[in-house]
C-alpha cells in the first residue's frame, strides 16, 4: 500500500518514474526523436500522402496530398509522426516513412525565370510557372542553384518556399 501510495505522488507532483508521462528529459524543450533541427524543410516522397489530425493511424485523415517532392516543413515530432506545414499554411501529421529530406521547392506568385548564374541579367536557363516544382541544390545568400528536370540554373529565394531567408547550404 505504501508503496502504491508513494508512486501516485510521485506521477502527481511530475516526479513520475516514466519520462514520457512527467514531461521529463524525453519530452524536454529542444528535444525531438530524430535529433534533426526543427524547423525543417523536407519534401513529400510518394503521389499520395495522407495528413492526419494527429501523431497517429486512429486520427482521421484530414487531406490526401497528391505531388511528390512537394516541400513541407517539419515543425513537430512525436515518435515516427511529423507535424508538416505547406506552402499555404496547412498543418497536419504525417509518418515520417513518407518524408524524404531531399531540398525541394515550389515556385510561389507568378511566373520566375530561372538563370544561368546568380544575376538578374544574366541569360534565362528556363521559365517557371507558378507550382513548378524542382530541386535545391545549394543556396548562398539572395540566391539558390536549382533542378527542374534537367535545367540547372539560379533561382532569387524570394520566387519559391522551401529556404529560410538566411540559410546556406
Amino acid at each position: 500500500m505504501a508503496i502504491f501510495l508513494l508512486t501516485a505522488i510521485l506521477i502527481a507532483t511530475g516526479w513520475g518514474l516514466v519520462p514520457e508521462l512527467s514531461g521529463g528529459p524525453a519530452l524536454a524543450a529542444g528535444s525531438n526523436p530524430s535529433g534533426l533541427p526543427i524547423p525543417r524543410f523536407v519534401s513529400l516522397r510518394s503521389n499520395e500522402v495522407n495528413l492526419r489530425t494527429g501523431p497517429g493511424l486512429t486520427y482521421p485523415i484530414d487531406w490526401i496530398y497528391k505531388r511528390d517532392g512537394m516541400p513541407v516543413e517539419v515543425i513537430e515530432e512525436f515518435d515516427t509522426w511529423r507535424k508538416i506545414r505547406d506552402w499555404q499554411g496547412t498543418e497536419g501529421w504525417v509518418h515520417q516513412s513518407m518524408l524524404d529530406g531531399k531540398r525541394d521547392f515550389l515556385i510561389t506568385g507568378e511566373q520566375r525565370m530561372m538563370r544561368l548564374a546568380p544575376e538578374m541579367d544574366a541569360r534565362p536557363a528556363a521559365r517557371l510557372q507558378p507550382g513548378v516544382i524542382g530541386q535545391l541544390l545549394s543556396c548562398e545568400q539572395e540566391w539558390c542553384r536549382a533542378d527542374v528536370q534537367g535545367y540547372r540554373g539560379w533561382l532569387k529565394r524570394e520566387w519559391f518556399w522551401g529556404a529560410y531567408p538566411n540559410e546556406t547550404f
